[in-house]
């Protein structure tokens, strides 16, 4: 299968970059790497779709929905195509994928961005999570693959109790944290049960680079 470099960016946290896979018997797949390593694709959106419905199914009326990491949109258009939200923030800190995001770069990614109730930060979700004064409904925490797979070990702060401690400050009563993570993270568990007074732990299968994989949700309601 043929694979070649589409887009290339040099940021402060490394390289940024876009590939296309290209075969006879399939569509082509857009692939995103950061320093190196995989991080997805557009031909295996399971993580991205499955959880991110499970997530909005768990808050009654998820009107307003914070989102850490575009990644290649897949949570972003899984979270507009439900009718009760009414505004998605989106937190990326790497601008050239949202560049991407918009210049069609990434195909399907102008069609997503183009939703009116849809917005892109370009920030450090760290920052933007201290600083933001509006309410959500539900925060949703896809960075990167969890506490201890970091794309970059700046990512760490995510995990720890000053940060879950600001994001249960913004959600609104009844309103639902969500983090993402490849693999089971006990002291995450931990953390957001330190801070919420209870949190849960949900495993679910889905498909990562073709192979069969768990990933874990860790959750926890104002």
């Amino acid at each position: 299968m043929e694979s070649i470099e589409i887009a290339r960016a040099e940021t402060d946290r490394g390289d940024v970059v876009l590939r296309r896979r290209r075969s006879a018997t399939a569509a082509d797949v857009v692939e995103l790497r950061v320093n190196g390593v995989f991080v997805m694709d557009t031909a295996e959106t399971t993580s991205e779709i499955e959880l991110a419905a499970r997530a909005l199914d768990l808050v009654d009326t998820p009107t307003a929905v914070l989102i850490g990491g575009l990644g290649l949109g897949f949570t972003l258009q899984r979270v507009l195509a439900d009718a009760r939200v009414e505004q998605a923030v989106v937190v990326e800190i790497e601008e050239p994928l949202i560049e991407w995001m918009r210049n069609g770069t990434v195909p399907h990614g102008p069609g997503i961005l183009a939703d009116a109730r849809a917005s892109v930060v370009n920030a450090d979700i760290a920052m933007a999570i201290a600083e933001a004064r509006s309410s959500y409904d539900l925060v949703l925490l896809d960075v990167d693959n969890g506490p201890g797979y970091l794309v970059h070990e700046d990512n760490e702060a995510v995990y720890e109790e000053e940060f879950l401690l600001r994001c249960r400050d913004l959600l609104s009563p009844g309103g639902v944290l969500v983090v993402w993570s490849a693999h089971p993270a006990p002291e995450l568990l931990a953390a957001m049960r330190g801070v919420f007074g209870t949190a849960e732990e949900q495993a679910h299968d889905v498909l990562l680079q073709e192979r069969p994989e768990q990933y874990y949700l860790y959750l926890a309601r104002r």
